[in-house]
């Protein structure tokens, strides 16, 4: 059965069902990328891995609060000696997951024209695609000794052919929706109607959809679709609702979200009983100047905080971490 576009709102009646016992849980994702140059064009060449060295204190960090981290990793980091050291031994001892993230600029083949348009990697022709997505694909499972099973696309850029390649290259997660964002102004994705809870791509539920945690806080979150699809005309309507506390949208991430507004938004997502909070961030943001979040030690330090906030409070709800092998599991995989 062929699968449609993973970047339609799924049909009714796809809502994932996990085990008794299975309860809430946590997942943390890591966009594990080269360093670059967020405010310029995109290039195949020029990037860095300095901040790779800055990952072995994350990975001691979340195993002492109790994390899992599922590092998505794309080309040029699984091709970097040192970070499949890092990650691999990880990975081995069984307190991380490998995943793919593609980042179709920097991944080859190189076919395609670099553009905006054509960095949302379901934007490229199917077979351009596959081929590129295959590539990284098979040098991961090379790399760490396991077949990856989750998948996240850079930029989240689905398209219609993704979801049939994902279910061929044996991938089981898919968390590359991201719920309440809106791209297409770029051409990428349009998200801001898609659900929160974990839901079946495809009838047959083999490929399962784990959006990226983000929620609505605010008199108002009920409008929060209609009025950010205004934003796309008006830049600064949005902005008004938020400074007055009327709505606001909260992305799970240390990445511009302060701790008061995640601890918020956790309390949300958990009231409202989603089985799996997904965490994400990117993993340059380990090391100062790499991105817009981190230009300091002190920013890095920050993150540091923000997620050991973050795991108090998921502990004190009763919220364990989990693996990509216990969601497969409890959903029936």
């Amino acid at each position: 059965m062929t699968t449609g576009s993973m970047r339609d709102v799924p049909a009714s009646g796809r809502k994932a069902a996990f085990a008794p016992g299975f309860g809430q849980r946590v997942l943390l994702t890591v966009d594990t990328e080269e360093e670059f140059d967020w405010t310029r064009p995109f290039r195949r060449d020029g990037y860095g891995l300095s901040h790779v060295g800055a990952i072995p204190r994350f990975q001691s960090f979340c195993e002492a609060i109790g994390a899992h981290p599922v590092y998505l990793v794309d080309w040029p980091i699984v091709h970097d000696p040192r970070a499949v050291e890092i990650i691999g031994d990880a990975v081995r001892r069984g307190t991380a997951d490998a995943g793919v993230q593609l980042h179709p600029w920097v991944n080859p083949p190189f076919e395609e024209e670099i553009n905006v348009y054509n960095s949302f990697a379901g934007n490229l022709p199917a077979k351009l695609e596959e081929a590129k997505f295959m590539g990284l694909r098979d040098a991961i499972e090379k790399a760490f000794g396991t077949p990856p099973l989750i998948y996240r696309a850079g930029r989240y850029g689905l398209g219609p052919h993704t979801g049939d390649l994902l279910k061929r290259a044996g991938i089981r997660i898919d968390t590359s929706v991201r719920p309440l964002f809106d791209y297409s102004p770029q051409g990428g994705p349009d998200y801001s109607a898609h659900p929160l809870d974990p839901y079946w791509v495809d009838g047959e539920m083999r490929l399962l959809e784990l959006p990226v945690t983000s929620a609505y806080w605010g008199p108002l979150r009920r409008a929060g679709p209609m009025i950010h699809k205004v934003q796309r005309h008006i830049p600064t309507f949005f902005s008004g609702f938020s400074r007055f506390r009327l709505l606001e949208r909260i992305a799970l991430t240390p990445e511009g979200l302060s701790i008061e507004e995640a601890l918020r938004g956790v309390g949300i997502v958990i009231d409202r009983g989603l089985p799996v909070v997904v965490l994400s961030f990117h993993s340059p943001t380990l090391a100062p100047g790499h991105t817009p979040y981190a230009r300091t030690q002190v920013d890095v330090d920050a993150l540091y905080e923000w997620f050991g906030a973050v795991y108090s409070e998921l502990d004190r709800r009763g919220v364990r971490s989990c693996t990509v092998t216990d969601i497969i599991a409890a959903t029936g995989g």
